[in-house]
């Protein structure tokens, strides 16, 4: 995150900080929570990804010398500037862990603290949160398309800036990309990278033959050869067929792959698998790029492609089917005079009304089957007793319910932040990556298919849904 310092926040935030230390209640203690209302893609889920990152921002969190000089400068009051200037950061902070999968209208980020402090990280979180979460969601369904095939991330020359392209490349990574093409974001992250060919590299040379055995002799067993430059089946594959034998055989090497970016990628990938296989190849890889996202990749799976691994560059890593989560921060309580009051926002737009309270998430999974059954949303101070029965209903339409028994309870948020110091320790993004894989493999399939997946439920305890019924009716006019 390349930041002057530290200043990373709208202006609005700037200016209620500001208007609370007019209102002399900058150190109300509040709760607030972070989550979606909307899964990218109509998809079955989204993959939690960004926290490490946002860690790591939050852990350098400071006004210094020349960031005051330039709020005076543009009109802030003295009060904030010294308040500013003697900051120490002391919330709590709670939040999912990366690589979980995770649904609308649950927190995944929950903050704890004095008002002031709450409001002034605000952008910060949902600027991390909501792009990382958004690509890494993205890249779990290209992934989960390539049917255990490779998917190679090669996003950054059109992706939305360079940070975009360096934290987007780390989310894919959680979400399960093999590798990236991206120097900066390997070596930063540690993610595995690779070095496709480019067109133009054949074009300086006189001919294509000479451009791929010159470019073996520097690579060997790890270059793939670009063969669509000028004709995939009649120049291309067959060329790359005597560079194989001309400068890998006689070393004992064998050939990484080829790579076809256009066309028709099923028909010839066929083709070319055939060539391949007869000239004594049938190791070496066949790559598809141009241009790829789940639809395509899924359909050339299904009509029988010769592919073994995808090259996903700009739909991936701008997820340009569905370009936004739609994280939103929410005040769910406050504390006055020892006393929690639950805050709640009642909207003339019903997806929009906020669920109050400070809360915990609870993931069900049945002991039998190791799935989720679904998640549930309870006051901070409840239980769920997996020794007993428990009663889930929806809280939207109250008479769906189920019992269930024989079930494991886990708490979903986790505790980063007690009183401004990170206690929690940062998984490798290998591990994340890892647990990223084995989470997704507890939902149902219904859950995770791409077309009209069956919702996951999001519940309520009876507590939780009564306090919220009530504030609802306490605040709506009729």
């Amino acid at each position: 995150m390349k930041t002057k310092n530290w200043l990373f926040s709208d202006y609005s935030c700037l200016s209620m900080a500001e208007g609370l230390l007019s209102a002399k209640v900058e150190n109300t203690h509040v709760v607030y929570d972070m989550f979606f209302r909307e899964i990218p893609n109509n998809g079955g889920f989204a993959v939690m990804a960004g926290l490490s990152v946002l860690i790591e921002e939050l852990k350098k969190l400071k006004f210094t010398d020349d960031i005051l000089t330039s709020l005076g400068q543009d009109g802030f009051s003295e009060k904030l500037i010294d308040y500013l200037r003697n900051f120490k950061f002391s919330c709590d902070i709670y939040a999912v862990p990366e690589g979980t999968p995770v649904f609308p209208n649950e927190p995944i980020v929950k903050v704890c603290g004095p008002v002031i402090q709450v409001q002034l990280i605000e952008t910060l979180i949902l600027n991390i949160i909501n792009h990382q979460t958004l690509i890494a969601t993205k890249a779990n369904r290209v992934v989960r398309a390539a049917q255990g095939k490779s998917v190679i991330e090669m996003g950054a020359r059109r992706s939305q800036g360079f940070d975009s392209a360096m934290y987007g490349a780390r989310a894919a990574y959680i979400g399960g990309v093999s590798a990236t093409t991206l120097y900066n974001a390997s070596k930063e992250f540690n993610i595995p990278s690779v070095a496709p060919m480019s067109h133009s590299w054949v074009q300086l040379f006189d001919d294509e033959l000479e451009a791929f055995k010159l470019y073996l002799e520097e690579h060997g067993e790890d270059g793939m050869l670009l063969v669509d430059t000028y004709d995939t089946l009649e120049s291309g594959v067959k060329n790359a067929v005597e560079a194989f034998n001309s400068v890998l055989v006689p070393k004992g090497l064998r050939p990484a792959g080829i790579i076809i970016d256009s066309g028709d990628m099923t028909y010839l990938s066929k083709r070319a698998r055939r060539i391949l296989d007869e000239a004594g190849f049938p190791d070496c890889d066949i790559y598809a790029s141009n241009s790829l996202d789940e639809v395509l990749i899924k359909d050339m799976i299904n009509q029988g492609a010769k592919i073994d691994g995808f090259i996903v560059g700009e739909k991936l890593i701008t997820s340009a089917s569905s370009p936004v989560l739609d994280g939103v921060y929410k005040l769910c309580e406050t504390e006055k005079n020892g006393e929690r009051i639950p805050a709640i926002m009642v909207s003339n737009n019903v997806n929009k009304i906020t669920t109050p309270c400070s809360k915990r998430v609870w993931r069900l999974f049945d002991m039998e089957s190791g799935k989720a059954i679904a998640d549930v949303l309870t006051l901070s101070d409840e239980s769920i007793d997996a020794e007993k029965t428990y009663s889930l209903f929806d809280p939207d339409f109250t008479w769906k319910r189920k019992t269930v028994d024989n079930f494991v309870a886990r708490e979903l948020l986790v505790t980063i932040f007690k009183d401004g110091e990170c206690v929690y320790n940062i998984p490798s993004l290998e591990d994340i990556r890892a647990y990223c894989n084995e989470q997704v493999s507890t939902l149902w399939d219904e859950v995770t298919r791409f077309e009209n997946p069956h919702k996951y439920y999001v519940d309520f305890s009876g507590k939780l849904w009564g306090v919220k019924q009530r504030l609802i009716e306490k605040n709506s006019k009729f």
